[in-house]
């Protein structure tokens, strides 16, 4: 009889022991990362010694104790709310294991069995790749399951799921932030988020995330590829057309052509509905043309076209000149005469073609002037040399030889295509000397 009632004092006391230990608590990281392990605790064990150990959590397997993991474990005993919180840093896949939250007290320790979980830091084996282009906008869809119809939806940069949360773009509690915007339709369980007046550096990474109660969130992976946009400039004549050529997306006739007009893509005016003014021709599986038929001044200013598709639309600036300013703005009429090359006239490689050799010409004519009127000055000493012995010689009754007389004619001829008075006086005292 003693014995069987010993027997049920050791049952009921290790009933008692199993109700201490029982619970399970669930801890989720990602590697490299931290994890907080919080125990709660009975009332009346605040002084007492806690601990965390692995199975058989023998004296070498408590790890708040060992020195060789002090940089590793850290531990708060917050007494008021009777809660051991040990913190795990650096968190590597192999600690993915079974742990104990145990209390020091006289005969058997009491322990709670805490289980966690480490998962890589990056997201996700499946990647939906988008393609946008630059100043459109895009939009992106994250699906979820059923449990998740009331839980938070957000969306982050980058591909690391352990702070997505805490550095999301936008989340589904305040759906509009900047160029983000969120919608959630609850039926499909599909939520979007649209980004606006897209740019290159909004190219990259994305994680679609839900928030969980208990465990890792739940995300999807995206891969934005957002293309420069291309443009270029046109002028025109007021009062005359114009001609603007756009992308196709691939079809002639089954998707839409606009045009539009505004400082943006996504808040531009629709031009074509005035099919008086703006007329579309030349639709090819490429592009199609739409002509302004009679420019304004008003007409002036950003223009986008393209068809339906995101991605096949460019971005024109026109510009419209008056007539009266055409003889000093040469403006063109459609995209392939636009170029941002100097005209022909101001190419400083031409000018210097036909500048140079003109120089070089006029530096020939002034030389051969500047000769000419140097050998003219020296025939008019001469002469006025010649005249001057001439007269001397006759006051002195000198005669003079018949060669000089010779010479003196030949002068004398020279000099009387230019002075043929002058000459001819001088001629006559001469032979009269002479005679």
């Amino acid at each position: 009889m003693w014995s069987f009632q010993i027997v049920l004092f050791i049952l009921s006391a290790a009933v008692c022991c199993v109700s201490r230990a029982a619970g399970l608590i669930h801890v989720f990281g990602y590697e490299g990362g931290n994890v907080n392990v919080s125990c709660p605790y009975d009332e009346g064990y605040e002084s007492y010694e806690k601990y965390l150990c692995n199975d058989p959590c023998g004296k070498n397997d408590v790890f708040t104790r060992s020195q060789k993991h002090k940089n590793k474990y850290f531990t708060y005993d917050d007494k008021t709310s009777r809660i051991f919180t040990v913190t795990i840093s650096g968190l590597y896949l192999d600690d993915a294991q079974t742990y104990w939250c145990g209390v020091s007290r006289r005969g058997k320790d009491l322990y709670t069995e805490v289980k966690l979980e480490v998962r890589k830091d990056r997201c996700c084996d499946k990647v939906n790749k988008i393609q946008s282009i630059e100043e459109g906008s895009v939009t992106i869809s994250c699906p979820y399951d059923s449990q998740s119809v009331n839980k938070l939806k957000f969306l982050c940069r980058g591909n690391r799921p352990s702070t997505c949360r805490q550095q999301a773009v936008i989340t589904s509690s305040n759906t509009q932030n900047g160029r983000f915007r969120i919608s959630d339709d609850r039926k499909s369980r599909i939520f979007t988020v649209t980004i606006s007046s897209l740019t290159l550096k909004d190219s990259g990474s994305y994680l679609c995330g839900v928030q969980r109660n208990s465990g890792f969130d739940y995300f999807s992976a995206v891969e934005l590829e957002v293309k420069e946009l291309k443009s270029y400039n046109i002028s025109g004549i007021e009062g005359r057309p114009v001609t603007l050529q756009c992308p196709n997306s691939g079809q002639q006739h089954d998707n839409k052509k606009f045009l539009c007009k505004g400082d943006q893509h996504n808040i531009c005016t629709d031009m074509m509905e005035n099919q008086t003014k703006f007329k579309l021709l030349n639709v090819s599986s490429t592009c199609f043309s739409v002509i302004i038929t009679e420019l304004e001044a008003a007409d002036a200013g950003t223009y986008y076209c393209g068809s339906d598709s995101q991605l096949r639309f460019i971005k024109i600036q026109l510009a419209v000149v008056s007539p009266n300013k055409t003889s000093s703005v040469a403006p063109t009429s459609s995209a392939e005469h636009l170029t941002s090359q100097p005209p022909s006239s101001h190419n400083p490689d031409v000018s210097l073609f036909y500048i140079l050799p003109a120089v070089f010409a006029l530096l020939l004519i002034l030389t051969f002037v500047l000769l000419l009127v140097l050998k003219y000055k020296s025939r008019i000493k001469q002469v006025d040399g010649i005249n001057a012995n001439v007269l001397n010689s006759a006051d002195s009754n000198v005669e003079m030889r018949i060669n000089d007389v010779y010479d003196l004619q030949e002068d004398v001829v020279y000099m009387n295509s230019s002075f043929p008075n002058m000459l001819n006086r001088d001629n006559n005292d001469i032979y009269n000397n002479i005679l």
